[in-house]
């Protein structure tokens, strides 16, 4: 989804940081984004090798990327970068606890510390003596307000509706949630500095990271997702993109995901107060009918293969 957003956004005429650990599939992702450049001439790209789960990654990342960007700091910051390790939380065979830590390190930690990084940057005070932030961009003559910068967050439909299978990798998506909401309130703080926070629900990518996926995800997990039509990462990408053009606060990608998301906004930031107001009234009347339905699934496969952590002989 990374690599099919930074094409898509190039294409519109966005220069781009690349941020990921490999540098030899850095490079490969590039030469494409490159390629997909709408004025060539004018557009700059980059990569950072850099490992979001490490503590402490984003500071060296925003430093690098202001000083190739001739000491301006990047207006929008994707977070986008994750994994998911299914497995059933009491497995014995199992280390749940590990892939969790795992799972929040990549999934929470690594958009969570980049987030502070760039806040830190955008919100920084003016030095001594300087002009306020509102006098330097005209706020105060009745000049328009600069420009919003933009955090978006890439959480998952999983943090809208948990199902089992996801005990290491779904609170991690809950947590950028959070995370996001209390940002939002936050930067209320910062009226001459506007920052606007987007949280992107994508459902399931056909990628390599699908495939590994399944290779630890129960088969319980299967049945229940078997319904659900796997999107390519352009299809998600381009979804994406077009939510936040908009100005959306959560980005929903399908209209399953739509309706979870009205399902649960809570004290959320609504993308249009009425409809979503009156889709979430709806939602939990379907509600009523999903859970029981899977529940029952649950229970069925349970009766029907027996206890979970009996591997049967094949």
């Amino acid at each position: 989804m990374g690599l099919a957003a930074s094409c898509l956004l190039a294409s519109k005429g966005a220069s781009l940081i690349l941020v990921s650990r490999n540098v030899g599939r850095l490079e490969e992702a590039l030469a494409k984004v490159t390629a997909s450049a709408k004025s060539p001439t004018t557009q700059k790209f980059t990569y950072i090798s850099a490992d979001v789960s490490e503590p402490g990654y984003a500071e060296s990342v925003i430093a690098q990327a202001i000083a190739w960007n001739g000491g301006k700091s990047p207006d929008i910051v994707w977070c986008i970068a994750g994994l998911s390790t299914p497995m059933l939380w009491a497995d014995p065979e199992q280390d749940s606890l590990a892939a969790t830590r795992r799972n929040m390190d990549v999934n929470f930690f690594g958009s969570a510390e980049m987030s502070r990084a760039i806040l830190r940057e955008w919100l920084a005070p003016p030095p001594e003596n300087a002009p306020s932030t509102a006098a330097a961009t005209g706020v105060m003559s009745g000049q328009e307000k600069p420009e919003p910068k933009h955090i978006v967050f890439t959480a998952s439909v999983l943090a809208l509706f948990a199902i089992v299978g996801y005990g290491p990798y779904t609170p991690s998506k809950w947590a950028l949630r959070g995370l996001a909401d209390t940002l939002n309130m936050e930067l209320k703080l910062y009226p001459d500095t506007p920052v606007k926070i987007h949280v992107v629900y994508p459902g399931t990518i056909l990628s390599p990271g699908l495939e590994r996926e399944n290779e630890t995800k129960p088969g319980i997990t299967l049945e229940l997702e078997k319904d659900e039509p796997a999107e390519t990462p352009e299809t998600v990408a381009e979804r994406a993109v077009k939510g936040l053009e908009k100005g959306e606060y959560n980005v929903a990608v399908s209209m399953l995901g739509n309706l979870m998301r009205c399902g649960i906004l809570g004290g959320s930031e609504r993308n249009n107060w009425v409809v979503d107001t009156v889709v979430g009234w709806v939602v939990p009347v379907i509600y009523f009918f999903v859970i029981r339905i899977m529940n029952a699934q649950v229970a069925g496969w349970a009766r029907q293969n027996g206890h979970p952590h009996v591997r049967k002989a094949a």
